[in-house]
Parts: structure tokens; sequence; C-alpha cells
């Protein structure tokens, strides 16, 4: 087995929805994102400088409605450039009132807040690598300890809010599986993850990446071993997206499934394909995103 080329990155996330202009609304006036197009019932939004994070598609039937424990999205991660801008973010959501979740994470600060069709959001800056520690058995060391928010509010002193800014970016997504076992062999077998934290004998969850990061992907059962799909027309994660550095290394991927026997197929905008619990991957290169 071959391992994914160390130097891909997280694309853009799509997301079913109920009310198109309501999501919009928020994601812009919560989550700080532009509008960078529209089309008939879609919108694609992102960062300052105009890269494509999130697309929006309203689903045809806003009267469908999703089951609380189904596979799909637990959330999706939005990697801001700074702690500062982490610390304006948590700021200008406390002015608001927003209810936001939160974690220091050890190798991360986040903080956790939902869409209006309970999509999951994460909002987080990386600490550096070098500050990054590892287990014995060289797993990453992770926590869920509380976050320092006054510090984070101090880095906010001075800072106005102006949006989500350049460098943005999309760092992880987190998903619910229906088996575990499947789903390892599935993202380090055949795709060619590494798993960086093990959790699945404790508290049901995997985090696997690429070239050493924490995690590009969090794997967990906490909505039940042996969960449903969500419903065909529902509020739900359409897809997300895994970006390769070049043509190369997405051909040598492609072939690298179809060796281990897993069907994708081709689309104008990139080669999709399925996990063992259904959650959609969009696969591409980074200048063609």
């Amino acid at each position: 087995m071959t391992k994914i080329h160390p130097n891909i990155e997280m694309g853009e996330v799509k997301l079913r929805v109920s009310q198109l202009e309501r999501s919009i609304a928020f994601y812009e006036e919560i989550i700080g994102m532009r509008v960078l197009s529209r089309g008939e019932g879609m919108a694609e939004l992102g960062a300052e400088e105009g890269k494509t994070l999130l697309v929006l598609e309203q689903i045809p039937d806003p009267s469908v409605k999703r089951p609380r424990r189904t596979t799909g999205l637990y959330h999706f991660a939005v990697l801001l450039p700074t702690r500062r801008d982490l610390g304006v973010f948590l700021k200008q959501v406390m002015d608001k009132g927003i209810e936001i979740g939160q974690a220091d994470h050890a190798v991360s600060e986040a903080l956790y807040i939902s869409d209006p069709d309970d999509h999951g959001i994460e909002i987080y800056r990386d600490r550096p690598r070098i500050e990054w520690e590892y287990q014995p058995n060289g797993y990453i060391h992770m926590v869920t300890e509380p976050i320092d928010w006054r510090g984070l509010l101090h880095e906010a002193e001075g800072h106005e809010w102006h949006g989500l800014p350049a460098g943005t970016k999309i760092g992880h997504v987190h998903l619910h599986v229906n088996d575990l076992n499947a789903a390892k062999r599935f993202y380090c077998d055949q795709l060619g993850f590494d798993m960086m934290l093990d959790g699945s004998s404790g508290w049901g969850a995997l985090f696997i990446a690429a070239g050493g990061y924490h995690h590009h992907l969090g794997l967990n059962i906490w909505a039940g071993a042996g969960a449903p799909r969500p419903p065909a027309g529902s509020p739900a994660l359409d897809y997300y997206t895994i970006l390769l550095p070049d043509e190369t290394a997405l051909q040598s991927l492609l072939d690298q499934l179809h060796r281990a026997g897993v069907e994708w197929s081709e689309a104008a905008d990139g080669w999709y394909l399925e996990d063992p619990a259904g959650n959609r991957i969009r696969l591409n290169v980074m200048n063609a995103a």
C-alpha cells in the first residue's frame, strides 16, 4: 500500500440546506464568509481572497428532516491563520450572543458552532508543530481542556472583525461513520492515510492524516455502530474535498484505488467516490479547485 501524498490539503465542503437564504445569512453574518458566486439554488462562499471553502445547495423539499443519528458530517473545520484571528472571531460571536462550544486540544484551540440545519462547524487555530507532543506509541497527544478565554480575548484587543481573513482554509473534516474497522481499512489501507490517534477501543474515534498533520479527518461512531445514511433529499453533507498537489499525485491515487477495488467516477469538477459509510469524497488537484 502506497501512502497518500504528504502535501494534500482539504478543499471545499458542500452542504445541502433547507433554506438557502437563511444559510447564506448565517455564514456571512456569523462565520464571516463572503458569497463568491450564486446559481440556481446554490451559492459558493469563501474568505477574503476568494477561495471557495463552502458550497451550499437548496434541497427540493425543505420539510424533509435529517434524523440526528446518521452517518455524515460531524463538523467541518475552518482553520484560521493566527491566534489573533481566533480571538477576534471569539469576541464577535460573544458580542452577538451566539452560543458556542470550545476546547483546547493541545495541538490547537477550537470553537464550535452549528448552522441553522445543525451542520457542525469548528473554527480553530493550530499551535506551531514544534509545540506538538507525542505519546510513547507515536500517536499525537491531543486533549480536550478549556480554552484560555482571557488570552484569546486579549489577542483581539484593538482589532476589528472584518470576516474570515486571507489565508483561511478548510483544515479538517470530522465524519460520523458506522463501522470504525471498515473506515480504517478504507482510509488507511486503501487511500493511504496515516493513523495519528486510534481511540477505537476507548472513545470510538480515529484521527488520520497525511504528512504528519494532527488530523485531516476525524472518524467516529458516536451516532451509533451501524448508523444509517441520511435520508435522500435531507439537509446533510453532499461531499468533502481532498486536494492533491498535482496531476501525477492524483493519478497515482486513482490507480491505487483501482487496484484496491475501490470504484470512483469522473465528473467535470473532479473525481468522486464514497467511503463505506456513504460519505462522498471529491478528489481534485490544488490548482484546479
